[in-house]
């Protein structure tokens, strides 16, 4: 089973702060065998109390913590996004939800420089500054 993009964000950010599962629990008061599913991807969408505790014990961004929540009600996301959007600080919530929303055909991946380029794009001529 692939990771999926809920549990990899989650992952990196707890990562990123250099908490183990275990302090990680505890700092949220979570089960750490909990998380493990949520990173592992045998549980999905937590709930919103749970999901609270995370963001606060991770000390989330405001960016990622929008992108935990959008990935909390929106599983399918590809993991690849995650990834992209982690390496490029400058993607907006708005620009990442508009590229997760997107449906892809075919099994080839999604240029996301492309992709993000065209959003941008769109975004711009919408807000009127094109």
């Amino acid at each position: 089973m692939a990771q999926p993009a809920f549990g990899l964000l989650l992952q990196r950010l707890r990562e990123e702060r250099r908490l183990s599962l275990r302090e990680f629990g505890q700092l949220a008061d979570i089960d750490h065998a909990y998380i493990y599913r949520l990173e592992s991807g045998e549980k999905e969408s937590p709930s919103e109390e749970a999901l609270t505790k995370l963001i606060r014990a991770l000390k989330a961004a405001k960016r990622e913590a929008e992108m935990l929540r959008y990935l909390a009600e929106y599983p399918q996301v590809d993991p690849g996004l995650i990834e992209y959007t982690l390496a490029d600080p400058t993607i907006t919530i708005e620009e990442f939800s508009a590229a997760a929303s997107m449906a892809f055909r075919g099994t080839g991946r999604p240029e996301y420089p492309k992709l993000i380029e065209r959003i941008r794009r769109i975004l711009k001529d919408e807000n009127g500054n094109g």
